[in-house]
């Protein structure tokens, strides 16, 4: 079933033209990613296909009724309403599915009326909406349903723009990198998400291993041409290289053929029959094939970095706390030359602050930091570089060098490293504002390297980076002598340029594992589980139970009835636990009288709990 097709679709800004004559259509359980370089307009395709932007000619063509949401990179929430207000805000069938219900309950005489809306709920599974969300605001760590959106940061609004389309679950859904702004748990539980949910996908991402075990096939624009892969990323690969290659074969033969055909030209007299006419028409076409040339470098610098002495990097005793949050907890780590150490752990967990530490931006509250007098850091951070109003491409690179020296005496000027990270002389001389997310960023690396640094730190890199613009950075970063560290939520990136790990587990606990993130995660799946504490167990959200789907209750009676059970256990819990200390003779007696007060202000609760419990049960019954 063809839920939504695209149709000679085309958009320019100004002169500027990202891309034209684009058609393509989107099935029924197709799980799509859309593959292009940056800046060749794969976010204003998805603007145009989610209806927030409109092609200068052609069409998009959605079926009639089929419900689509869009994941934007940006998300814009009221800042005055809290996470589950804002929940509530959006059109959600299911929501409005629930307020049909309520409405029915309100006129229990219609039999007819409710039996429809008791059906609706039963048809969209509407009784267990709560735990729906709450299992998913859990599982992307937004569990304080009661916190306001201008308190969240970039990267929470995100993951709740995220958990707001799964909620809703549309026929269609439309992402724009939905792996940023998560850490590796969230990203693994997210592919298992979809793997379970039949949810028609069409995305942008540039996380390959995502790609690979998500997708079902691939549409890539490449050199203004669509080309179609109906299999996931591997697929995808080993048919790109093979299409390549027919390319090169069909390139070599058009230039055999143009250095024929030009022979033959220079050969014929001015006089010409209609049959060299015709000829001369298909030598145009010939040479055009010939002088085709492919707009696409790849990175191989061979940099001649100052050179690395015995002593790199030192860490004695490190210790960081934000309040009573734990970052470092007496850390050592003695660096030797050539170590490509990749970091990894939850959101939260410190690896900014332990990289902005380790280039000596942030204070420590204990310990020491002990940098190698030859060692020059080139750090690439999250928040990127101020560019100056009115500065072009090649005048930032400029700023912090003319050139790179190479081996052999040989050395690369500043155009020459935008050229080779994909930025030809046009671009170069563009307003660094005309860029996309994904230009800048990747200007932003040429602005780190051109340095010439011999420890290079890259915190985030893949981040808005395209497919062959991250192909470009391996290519380089395996190429690259010195010592690096990166922290990132790429599996595929950090299993290809990294040999070990700094493993964050929260709480100032940091673990140096010998291998890349795939060996880590065997190493992970292969231990026995462990019981976890229940003082930090995962949050579930409260249960319905079958009863309450059961009995004439408005939804937020259920909602109420729920939440009830687990408040009288806690209650329960508490009133056991005072008992057993006066029981016990713990209480001193300089508590007696407050230990008092609190016991018997958890009756008065507990027993006002209970019969409303107990008011709701019966309510059910009727």
């Amino acid at each position: 079933m063809n839920y939504l097709t695209v149709e000679n679709i085309a958009k320019a800004y100004g002169e500027r033209v990202l891309f034209e004559n684009i058609s393509f259509g989107i099935n029924k359980d197709q799980k799509v990613a859309f593959v292009a370089k940056n800046g060749t307009g794969k976010t204003s395709i998805l603007n145009i296909i989610a209806g927030l932007d409109t092609p200068d000619t052609g069409q998009v063509v959605s079926r009639k009724g089929i419900d689509i949401a869009y994941l934007a990179q940006k998300q814009n929430f009221d800042p005055n309403l809290t996470i589950e207000e804002t929940i509530f805000s959006t059109e959600n069938k299911i929501l409005t599915v629930i307020k049909e219900y309520e409405k029915a309950l309100e006129n229990t005489d219609d039999a007819d009326a409710y039996q429809k809306a008791f059906e609706l709920m039963d048809r969209h599974n509407a009784w267990d909406f709560e735990t729906q969300y709450k299992q998913i605001l859990s599982k992307l760590k937004l569990d304080t349903l009661d916190l306001k959106i201008e308190k969240l940061s970039g990267g929470q609004k995100k993951r709740l723009g995220l958990a707001i389309v799964l909620i809703n679950k549309p026929d269609l859904l439309i992402l724009d990198e939905p792996t940023n702004h998560l850490d590796l748990e969230m990203i693994e539980w997210l592919e298992a998400f979809f793997a379970k949910e039949k949810i028609t996908l069409f995305m942008v991402t540039h996380d390959r291993y995502f790609l690979e075990r998500v997708c079902n096939e691939i549409i890539e624009l490449d050199e203004g041409k669509l080309y179609k892969y109906k299999g996931n990323y591997s697929y995808y690969l080993q048919n790109k290289e093979e299409r390549r290659a027919l390319e090169a074969v069909n390139l070599g033969k058009a230039k055999s053929l143009f250095k024929k055909e030009l022979e033959w030209m220079r050969r014929q007299p001015k006089a010409r029959t209609t049959k060299s006419k015709s000829r001369i028409d298909d030598f145009s076409t010939i040479k055009e094939k010939a002088h085709k040339r492919r707009n696409e470098h790849e990175v191989q610098l061979e940099i001649n970095m100052e050179r690395l002495g015995s002593k790199i990097v030192e860490l004695h005793k490190l210790k960081k706390s934000f309040d009573t949050k734990v970052i470092l907890d007496g850390f050592d780590y003695v660096f030797t030359k050539g170590e490509r150490i990749g970091i990894i752990g939850k959101n939260g967990t410190g690896k900014s602050s332990f990289l902005n530490i380790l280039t000596g931006t942030a204070p420590i509250d204990g310990g020491k930091v002990v940098v190698g007098e030859t060692v020059k850091f080139g750090y690439y951070t999250q928040k990127g570089i101020h560019v100056k109003e009115g500065q072009k491409v090649i005048d930032v690179i400029k700023e912090f060098g003319e050139y790179i020296p190479l081996t052999k005496g040989r050395k690369i000027s500043a155009s020459q490293l935008l050229e080779r990270f994909l930025f030809d002389r046009k671009k170069q001389y563009d307003f660094v504002e005309k860029l996309s997310g994904g230009e800048q960023k990747r200007l932003y690396l040429c602005a780190v390297l051109i340095q010439n640094p011999n420890f290079l730190i890259l915190d985030e890199p893949t981040n808005d980076l395209d497919v062959v613009t991250l192909n470009v950075l391996e290519n380089f970063l395996l190429d690259y002598p010195g010592n690096l560290m990166v922290v990132s939520h790429d599996r595929y990136f950090m299993d290809k340029i990294v040999d070990s790990l700094f493993v964050f587990r929260g709480e100032g606990v940091i673990e140096n594992f010998p291998g890349n993130y795939s060996d880590f995660r065997t190493y992970e799946d292969s231990q026995p589980k462990q019981q976890v504490n229940s003082n930090v167990k995962e949050k579930e959200a409260p249960k319905v139970t079958k009863t309450a789907q059961k009995g004439k209750l408005s939804y937020n009676e259920k909602r109420e009835f729920g939440t009830l059970e687990k408040d009288v256990e806690n209650l329960q819990k508490k009133k056991v636990v005072i008992e057993s200390q006066f029981s016990n003779g713990e209480v001193t007696p300089e508590d007696i009288n407050d230990k008092s007060l609190e016991l018997q202000k958890i009756i008065e609760e507990l027993e006002t709990k209970e019969e409303r419990w107990f008011e709701l049960s019966m309510k059910m019954e009727e």
